[in-house]
């Protein structure tokens, strides 16, 4: 067979492409639209949630009110579904479903970011646990209450089978994932198909490049120390020799997108060097492969370890970015434990759930879910309803 992306018709899929006309289904079966593919139409359902929407007020470093020019999880979500797009486009896979799993990957995540994830995650530690690729499947197949025929967004089983994977296959079984695999079988000890390892990079490539933009614009960082990293820092001086005397900000944006390309580029290069060496007839191949098809060079890879390195050090564990994320953890802290304790503090609809629910572990998750779903201006006013008596309920 063939590989050559050129030999491939304008417009077609290739062979180890997802096909929507050979989609696996939908759990609660019902009738397609006439329209829309099946994988537009999960698109157009995880643009539609209410989950989405509220990616909107969630940060990625940081905290909504300390600037409005910094990523949200939507604005970042956003950019993972371009550069999707892109690389399916390129590859001749599904665009439309590389495009929705991009969009929904982060619907699990809570409010303040990392921050309100690794509290949550010590709160939940002796009762379940968390984990915020587990929120965002429990979000999209049970805590979306929007359609009268069934819980969730009832996705195909190729959109739900790429967010499950996200990160690979699926090595340890939480309970969200092992009860819906009991219903439908998602093969989790496989790879998902091309188009969710393509959304899973793009998110690497977003958010990599996309922090080192924020955090030049917060201040974290100066571009001095940009310049001396390998391979991010050769691109800055390129930019900053071609351009003598550029405006910061221009050349901080010029600088970021042609790292965007050169990324998007090696990924493109390395996983075709994969598929002719895969020699891949369908999406199942791909499943079974044994190891990720779309991937980063080894040279790359090493440079985004070099990268990732720089942004844990001099971004993550800024002192400005610590005493916010001390902040905001102290935040879901105190919300988790006296909603779990007293759940006559909670709006009545999720007060009824603790109460009907089995157990501690079981309140737990639920207290869990409202809080995850919460947006970061919500959990800051609610902590103060909660605890500061001179706010009005």
């Amino acid at each position: 067979m063939d590989l050559d992306h050129s030999a491939i018709p304008q417009g077609q899929l290739a062979c180890y492409a997802t096909q929507a006309t050979a989609s696996r289904g939908r759990l609660v079966n019902e009738p397609e639209s006439a329209t829309r593919s099946v994988f537009q139409r999960d698109r157009d359902r995880i643009v539609h949630s209410g989950a989405f929407r509220k990616l909107q007020y969630k940060t990625q470093v940081f905290v909504y009110h300390e600037g409005d020019y910094y990523r949200t999880r939507l604005t970042h979500s956003l950019e993972v579904a371009q550069i999707a797009r892109s690389i399916a486009r390129d590859l001749r896979l599904d665009q439309d479903l590389a495009e929705a799993l991009a969009l929904a990957h982060d619907l699990g995540h809570t409010c303040f970011g990392h921050a309100g994830e690794h509290e949550l995650q010590a709160a939940m530690k002796e009762l379940g646990g968390f984990d915020h690729n587990e929120q965002t499947f429990r979000t999209v197949v049970q805590l979306e209450g929007r359609y009268a025929a069934f819980d969730g967004l009832n996705l195909t089983w190729e959109s739900l089978e790429g967010l499950a994977k996200h990160n690979g296959p699926v090595r340890y079984l939480r309970r969200t994932f092992a009860e819906f695999n009991a219903k439908m079988d998602l093969e989790l000890d496989s790879y998902a198909g091309l188009e969710a390892q393509v959304a899973a990079l793009s998110d690497d490539i977003a958010y990599n490049n996309h922090d080192i933009d924020d955090g030049l614009r917060a201040e974290l960082i100066q571009l001095e120390e940009i310049f001396e990293l390998p391979f991010v820092g050769e691109v800055f001086k390129q930019v900053a020799d071609l351009y003598p005397g550029l405006e910061k900000g221009r050349l901080i944006h010029e600088a970021i997108r042609r790292l965007i390309s050169i990324m998007v580029e090696d990924v493109v290069a390395e996983t075709g060097r994969r598929l002719k060496g895969l020699r891949p007839d369908s999406a199942d191949d791909i499943r079974r492969a044994g190891r990720a098809t779309v991937a980063f060079s080894d040279t790359m890879v090493q440079n985004q370890k070099t990268l990732r390195h720089f942004l844990f050090q001099r971004v993550y564990r800024h002192y400005k970015v610590n005493r916010m994320s001390f902040k905001v953890r102290r935040v879901v802290r105190d919300l988790f434990n006296v909603f779990l304790d007293q759940p006559n503090c909670l709006p009545n609809q999720w007060r009824l759930k603790v109460e009907q629910a089995a157990g501690r572990e079981a309140k737990a998750r639920v207290v869990a879910d409202y809080i995850a779903g919460m947006t970061d201006r919500y959990a800051l006013e609610a902590h103060e309803k909660v605890f500061d008596p001179y706010v009005r309920i």
